[in-house]
């Protein structure tokens, strides 16, 4: 069973390839098999099918073991089960960190290079601008954000006004708890690029 987010991604690039269920018949139908031996059988280059291989392994999908032939060492590949399952908490996956970052305490840069545009009718910013790079190297990138997202920043301190705290900002928005992940992922973005300064 895989629960990692990063390790199940990997093997999902792995079996997203067109040859994935070949070389998974022929590990399912031989006690083990060696790249070259996967590779002459579906025909494909003997590098690819290592490659496929050495991930599945990574995985722990497979388990390799080193055999020699004629005093040359190469590797034969094995099931570890015959059952492939992924199961992937979100919540657990990305919300390392989030419920001390509510207590940062944050406000809009000075000179930050960034526009926030505010949305029709006001109380909300509908998109932030920003600008980086220099001369003809400069470059613009929009963001469009979320209604909660909008309303978070429309409340954000501005540039020389004392700090707030995520969780604060967010009591003056109006926003509930459960919006967290979604407003703590903007600030986390607009912090990258400096638009916004913050303090313990």
């Amino acid at each position: 069973m895989i629960f990692d987010f990063d390790k199940a991604s990997r093997l999902g690039h792995f079996l997203s390839k067109d040859y994935a269920g070949k070389i998974l018949a022929l590990l399912a139908s031989y006690r083990d098999v060696s790249a070259s031996e996967a590779a002459s059988r579906i025909g494909l280059h003997v590098r690819t099918a290592q490659e496929f291989l050495e991930g599945l392994t990574e995985a722990g999908i497979v388990e390799r073991r080193e055999v020699y032939e004629k005093k040359r060492p190469y590797y034969r590949f094995s099931l570890v089960s015959r059952k492939i399952e992924i199961s992937i908490d979100l919540d657990t996956a990305f919300s390392a960190g989030k419920t001390e970052a509510t207590g940062l305490k944050y406000r809009e840069t000075k000179n930050s290079r960034a526009r926030f545009t505010t949305a029709r009718g006001g109380g909300a910013i509908s998109s932030v601008t920003i600008w980086s790079g220099e001369g003809r190297d400069r470059q613009e990138r929009r963001i469009n954000l979320t209604g909660p997202q909008g309303s978070f920043l429309f409340h954000l301190p501005f540039p020389g006004a004392d700090p707030m705290s995520v969780g604060d900002i967010m009591t003056r928005a109006g926003l509930s708890d459960d919006l967290t992940p979604e407003v703590l992922d903007i600030v986390g973005l607009l912090d990258k690029y400096g638009i916004l300064e913050t303090s313990p």
